[in-house]
């Protein structure tokens, strides 16, 4: 049996909370990477009052409506973080999954256990910056489609804008690390989208003539046994003029080779830009070097928390393009 929840559209986070040998309270937050981001949000680790280790989505909370991944952005990335920042950028914490509670490791439980583990925690804990990912009922695939394409209508409310897709998880799958296939399915709201790396950019026309605003992008693909990335697409927007200059300043500080106006950057598993691409449609393209070309690609987000390795892969594409015929 699956359960399914909803796949709020911030950034997957891991909470660590305890006590140290001298009785100093320790709250650590992760990235997906594994990075110590909890500098950047003294709010959620002064708010986190538990011990144990806590799988979670990172988002920002006003008067108690979930915000945009384009509001959560504003918390990320900053090298200071003023009053007024957590005044307006209120960081808060919506869990999934517990893996550690008062020292006893329970990735090896089922999900089900550990779900009830995490409810009877946050409930003892009330916090206001702490709450639990609520489970979506449905009775049969048919209508867990119909709450994924209206999720207001089925429990999200006034959430349901920061709804990116379900997620589904078998109620007796154990924590796996890495991104397992099998126990866990991530099932996105349309248009379709995809993980891609920045591989080249050029300047822009007109007012952009002077920024690098025009991004091809690639998926990963296995050549003569190796994974390589594959360029599948250009997108000239669909980012914020904020965003124009973030990735302006990366391209230029990543400009690996030149080729005329063309700038080719750093592309690599560990380093580089992922862009989330959102399309309309696949279809079979001779011109280019992957066999597929994109309808109406835009960038519907910048992935500075994810790594290059985990974007997606053409494969992925492929089997998209033969479900649409």
């Amino acid at each position: 049996a699956f359960a399914a929840e909803w796949k709020w559209d911030g950034i997957r986070i891991q909470a660590v909370a305890g006590v140290s040998p001298e009785g100093e309270r320790i709250v650590r937050l992760y990235s997906r990477t594994g990075e110590d981001i909890s500098p950047a949000f003294p709010d959620l680790v002064e708010a986190l009052d538990f011990e144990g280790a806590m799988d979670g989505e990172l988002l920002v909370v006003r008067e108690g409506r979930v915000q945009s991944f384009n509001v959560l952005q504003q918390r990320l990335n900053r090298k200071t973080v003023t009053a007024k920042m957590l005044r307006d950028y209120p960081a808060h914490m919506r869990a999934y999954d517990l893996l550690v509670e008062a020292g006893e490791d329970l990735r090896e439980q089922p999900f089900a256990a550990r779900r009830a583990r995490l409810a009877a925690l946050i409930a003892r804990t009330a916090s206001p910056r702490l709450d639990l990912s609520p489970l979506v009922p449905f009775a049969s695939w048919e209508a867990l489609a119909a709450a994924r394409a209206d999720p207001a209508s089925a429990g999200a409310g006034v959430d349901a804008e920061a709804v990116e897709g379900v997620m589904l998880k078998r109620a007796d799958s154990l924590y796996l690390p890495g991104r397992p296939k099998g126990p866990w399915w991530k099932w996105k709201r349309d248009p379709h989208t995809v993980d891609a790396v920045l591989m080249y950019a050029q300047r822009g026309h007109g007012k952009r003539s002077s920024y690098y605003s025009d991004y091809t992008f690639g998926v990963w693909t296995q050549a003569e046994g190796v994974d390589t990335l594959v360029p599948v697409g250009k997108a000239y927007f669909g980012f914020t003029d904020e965003e124009l200059l973030a990735i302006d300043k990366f391209v230029r500080e990543a400009t690996v080779n030149r080729f005329g106006p063309v700038r080719e950057v750093l592309h690599e598993p560990d380093a580089g830009l992922v862009l989330e691409i959102a399309f309309e449609g696949l279809a079979r393209s001779t011109r280019h070097r992957s066999g597929i070309a994109m309808r109406f690609p835009r960038i519907a987000r910048l992935r500075w928390d994810k790594p290059p390795r985990e974007a997606d892969r053409l494969e992925t594409l492929e089997k998209l393009l033969g479900a649409e015929g």
